[in-house]
């Protein structure tokens, strides 16, 4: 029953579909740095952008990225969009890269139009899963279109193995000069999550058939935004049945933490960091210290110092070595099975989960004014 659903599908192609993304980076290495040679320097600055799960591709690469380049940003094209001034004007120069699974929701190809209207000078890169979008039917000589392979184009209402494909293939643009040495990362990390799915998804399954009716995702840094892509799958799978939030733990503390309550679900995306690390198990043990709840996981690369009555799942993936701008992807498939198992939970049908007819997998009824 289970594999009938292209969401679940989708979910467990990620570490294969990984592989054949980094080849076709590879094969195109020289069009990329021919690309960026002519039409990017270090005047200019790197918007990310996207709507929804494409905008939380930016929020986790603007930390991931940040010793790479310190001038990227990440800004959603539902900002852009409403008030382009305030983020260029005409002394701008932008290199703009585009997230986009379908390239057909009104904000992506709307931006692209309002960047070049608002700014002075204007590159595009647009990564996008769906060959015959709009998007990536937009020709010209400041634009490069970064087509990933078919299969990432989800049928599935919410977007998995696009996210964490586009992700990853930013990072490795951003790499581009050292793309064959990384040869070695892309395939551990492919490796492990794999294993990690493999070993835990049972374990997954039970958690999520809890009886919890809120979750709450916490990360720091670059999981930050990992964990903003969590809460909404299990929103978005739940059809909102299961009411989810995200933040720093650090964040989490300044008034938040007044969410949990026993019928909370906690998970924890920790950082391989030591010096990160410790104030996320600080929150941890003060949280199992001060509330009863349904659930909690911790998602790590190492198995922490940490009493095992602290949490109710494990998830180790044993990544090595791995910088965290690809590392950082290696967390999502916790969240992405967790929101699969609870909509079978709840009833609901994963690939098609919107009974109120509240979302869609494209976008509809935005009116642009641009």
């Amino acid at each position: 029953m289970t594999q009938e659903f292209h969401t679940y599908r989708e979910i467990r192609q990620q570490p294969a579909v990984w592989g054949k993304a980094y080849d076709i980076i590879c094969a195109r290495k020289a069009e990329i740095q021919a690309f960026l040679d002519a039409n990017f320097d270090k005047d200019y600055s790197i918007v990310l952008t996207g709507a929804g799960t494409s905008a939380y591709i930016g929020d986790a690469l603007e930390l991931a990225l940040s010793k790479i380049n310190r001038g990227i940003r990440a800004i959603a094209t539902t900002d852009i969009i409403t008030d382009p001034g305030v983020y260029f004007d005409k002394s701008s120069k932008v290199l703009l890269v585009s997230f986009a699974r379908s390239g057909n929701s009104p904000e992506s190809v709307g931006t692209v139009k309002a960047v070049e209207k608002a700014a002075g000078q204007v590159a595009h890169i647009f990564i996008t899963c769906n060959e015959n979008g709009e998007l990536a039917q937009m020709k010209g000589s400041n634009i490069l279109t970064i087509l990933l392979p078919p299969e990432t184009n989800d049928l599935s209402l919410a977007m998995t193995s696009s996210y964490s494909t586009m992700l990853l293939v930013c990072s490795m643009i951003a790499r581009i000069g050292h793309i064959e040495e990384d040869k070695a990362s892309i395939a551990q990390l492919s490796a492990r999550v794999q294993a990690a799915m493999d070993k835990y998804e049972s374990a997954i399954k039970e958690i999520a058939g809890r009886d919890f009716t809120r979750a709450i995702f916490l990360g720091s840094g670059p999981l930050k935004g990992v964990a903003e892509e969590s809460r909404l799958k299990l929103q978005e799978l739940t059809d909102g049945a299961v009411m989810c939030t995200f933040d720093s733990f650090l964040g989490f503390r300044h008034g938040p933490k007044a969410l949990v309550n026993p019928d909370s679900l906690l998970v924890y995306l920790l950082s391989s960091k030591p010096e990160v690390q410790r104030y996320e198990l600080d929150l941890i043990r003060q949280i199992k210290s001060n509330n009863n709840v349904k659930a909690s996981v911790i998602i790590c690369q190492q198995k922490p110092a940490l009493e095992e009555s602290c949490y109710d799942l494990c998830v180790e993936i044993g990544l090595e070595n791995v910088q965290d701008y690809y590392a950082c992807v290696s967390y999502i498939f916790v969240g992405q099975l967790l929101g699969y198992f609870k909509s079978i939970a709840t009833g609901l049908c994963p690939d098609s989960p919107s009974v109120s007819g509240n979302i869609s997998r494209v976008v509809e009824g935005v009116k642009l004014y641009v």
